[in-house]
């Protein structure tokens, strides 16, 4: 499936690679974002209940210069999960530079394969227990058939990753779009329309609302790749909750959860009761559509899916068995960051939001080391007199919060 304006996309791509990277700034970090975290996987889609001694076959499918391929690659070898990553993009200039980062660190637990999602069915009887496709969907001249290929070859119990653009907060990109589609045609080679959009932005009038728009910076700090990739892509379509929702509906798939899931809920934003009240009456789908709504903000939705028919059924996080563990920030700096006042200030794109915790949620939180159990952590709090009850309420209302901002999930069973 394929036409004037997938070959201009797929130019794009070899003229430049996205996102910007330099195999070199291996050595400096490791670029983490969501989805396809290995600990937001283990618990988003798994429920932490997948061993980690099972070997884990996940798929890339538009791996790009290789972000999600190789965050996930090297936390597989930091946490000792076995197993591979396949990487599939059909960019030879992006496959080239994943390799590159992926040979900086040493990784050895990657597939690299150049090709399109489109030819996946047909491409062997492989199947992935997860599969991450980032940015793609969006693009596709037809996002159900891309979904479709993806499901073609995901393993029974498995789930995806999926990242499409969100309209909201993407306000300013498509006006802009607009104006270049008339000064720099698509037909025009990607160079020159380049050219044309730089000096677009060093005249862009002060009333165009991308420049109050400070959801995203490739534009500015993306380089060529990135200014290309968000003012001058050919088939750029944004996703509302409410069509999103409804892409993955109609391909058989439930959302376990949206990121971050607070984020969502439009009580972060209603201090009013009675507005809140009315909110709490929506269905989960238009809760969702509204907080989007309300904050205006959103430029990406990111969304873990498994089968409607394959429901995943979560750990419980107050078992004594259960191991909680910070996704990314350790849950000690997580105490470290609580303010006298027992909230804790998280900003969602710009947006400060506030969260109140319990008083014993330091103490918790200082516990938690992603090695000690439930039980463990509340018998070492006893000296200190909390009793089971007291550490019982305050660490469900602690992991209610903390994992609503996708902070603290559950580890998977050894």
């Amino acid at each position: 499936m394929s036409d004037a304006t997938d070959a201009r996309l797929a130019a794009q791509y070899e003229a430049f690679p996205y996102p910007q990277r330099d195999p070199k700034d291996e050595k400096k970090r490791l670029v983490v974002g969501s989805p396809s975290h290995l600990r937001e996987v283990d618990w988003w889609v798994f429920g932490a209940r997948r061993p980690r001694s099972r070997p884990l076959r996940a798929l890339v499918a538009g791996g790009g210069t290789g972000d999600a391929t190789i965050m996930l690659a090297a936390h597989m070898a930091r946490w000792g999960q076995p197993g591979t990553v396949t990487y599939l993009d059909r960019s030879e200039a992006a496959l080239r530079i994943a390799q590159a980062r992926a040979a900086a660190r040493g990784l050895t637990n990657i597939v690299w394969e150049r090709g399109s999602l489109l030819d996946l069915p047909g491409a062997g009887p492989e199947k992935f227990d997860y599969i991450d496709c980032c940015g793609v969907l969006h693009h596709l001249p037809d996002p159900e058939a891309g979904l479709a290929a993806l499901l073609g070859v995901l393993a029974q119990g498995g789930g995806l990753g999926l990242m499409v653009y969100a309209p909201h907060g993407r306000t300013g990109v498509y006006m802009v779009q607009d104006a270049l589609r008339l000064l720099a045609p698509p037909e025009q080679p990607p160079a020159a329309r380049l050219d044309v959009a730089r000096r677009v932005m060093r005249h862009l009038p002060e009333s165009n609302w991308l420049h109050g728009n400070r959801n995203f910076a490739d534009h500015l700090t993306g380089g060529d790749a990135g200014l290309y990739d968000l003012l001058l892509n050919p088939r750029d379509r944004a996703f509302d909750i409410p069509a999103l929702h409804a892409l993955l509906h109609a391909a058989g798939l439930s959302v376990t959860a949206l990121m971050e899931p607070t984020r969502y809920d439009p009580a972060t934003y209603l201090p009013d009761p009675k507005l809140r009240a009315r909110a709490a009456a929506l269905d989960p789908v238009a809760r969702a559509a509204l907080a989007e709504a309300l904050t205006a903000n959103m430029s990406t939705h990111v969304a873990y899916c498994v089968r409607a028919a394959e429901p995943t059924e979560p750990a419980d996080p107050m078992a004594d068995a259960a191991v909680p563990v910070g996704r990314e920030m350790p849950a000690e700096e997580v105490a470290r960051a609580i303010r006298p006042d027992g909230t804790l200030t998280f900003l969602f794109d710009g947006l400060a939001v506030p969260v109140a915790l319990p008083p014993l949620s330091g103490a918790i939180l200082r516990q938690i080391d992603g090695v000690r159990c439930v039980g463990e952590i509340a018998a070492s709090l006893t000296p200190r007199g909390i009793d089971r009850g007291a550490f019982n309420k305050a660490w469900q209302e602690t992991w209610d919060k903390l994992n609503g901002l996708n902070r603290i999930v559950l580890a998977p069973p050894p």
